[in-house]
């Protein structure tokens, strides 16, 4: 079974220090992205560029993606207050490597963006483009449904399981109606990415497993993406792979094949070979 982590950070500097709880080191190439991939048993893992503390590292991830074509692919971004960001949609997929667009628009100001006009040109941008667009839609949920709903041939990605960023155990699952709701639409996803974060009981991580099983009822094994943000995790890599391949009942045969790895890469046309 070929496994594919849908999100992983790579950074060559930190022009400001690594949100959250990502690990507070100057870089993390696509190097030593490679060794703790192959150590856990992940063939291939799609690149998050942090641009907040890296500048250079959309540039990084698609340089990385040109080195190992079958290892990396890129959902890049672009600051979305520059002017000149309008002309950068148009062919966005034609660089080697790029899939398409991710902002986590995690800050009170990014988010009034979705409500001042700021970005109003990019989804009907995106959606002309075929670009599939990923975020942390499950901090404005409501929005990101009327996004959705306007768009209905814009792919759009649901960021870490869509969960409440602030909480774990119950409290990560707050919103989950509001989540489970959104697969009513055709044109939304949801990235299974970070998901031992939400649990403070350790692997198996079993507190969780239950909402992770609604979600996956909702939206199916093609629009349910496993990934870690591994700099982030306070498990290995590879109990972040066996959390789902080994202690999910209810994860076996071919939807297993489809979360860990095939889903995702239709989804966003990434052209890896599956067996």
């Amino acid at each position: 079974m070929k496994i594919v982590d849908a999100q992983i950070h790579i950074w060559s500097q930190t022009v400001t220090p690594p949100s959250g709880l990502h690990r507070k080191v100057e870089s993390f190439t696509a190097e030593q992205a490679l060794k703790e991939m192959d150590e856990a048993g992940v063939d291939a893992a799609l690149i998050h560029p942090p641009y907040s503390w890296d500048p250079t590292s959309n540039q990084l991830a698609l340089d990385a993606a040109q080195k190992y074509p079958d290892r990396f692919a890129v959902m890049g971004q672009f600051p979305l207050q520059d002017p000149e960001s309008r002309n950068r949609i148009k062919g966005w997929r034609d660089q080697p490597g790029m899939m398409g667009l991710r902002w986590a628009l995690l800050q009170p100001a990014e988010q009034k963006w979705l409500n001042d006009g700021l970005l109003d040109w990019v989804w009907p941008a995106a959606e002309k483009e075929g670009i599939p667009v990923a975020t942390m839609g499950g901090i404005f949920p409501d929005k990101f449904r009327e996004i959705a709903e306007r768009h209905p041939n814009l792919k759009m990605i649901v960021d870490h399981c869509g969960l409440n960023r602030h909480g774990q155990d119950e409290e990560a699952f707050i919103h989950l109606d509001k989540l489970v709701a959104l697969a009513k639409l055709p044109n939304v996803a949801v990235k299974a990415t970070g998901a031992p974060h939400y649990s403070t009981k350790g692997y198996p991580f079993r507190n969780i497993q239950d909402g992770l099983h609604r979600i996956f009822d909702a939206f199916g094994p093609k629009r349910f993406f496993w990934g870690t943000d591994i700099t982030r995790m306070q498990c290995t890599y590879r109990q972040c792979v066996t959390f789902f391949t080994e202690e999910l009942p209810w994860l076996k045969g071919r939807d297993l094949e489809d979360v860990m790895g095939r889903g995702l890469c239709e989804w966003i046309d990434w052209k890896l070979k599956f067996d």
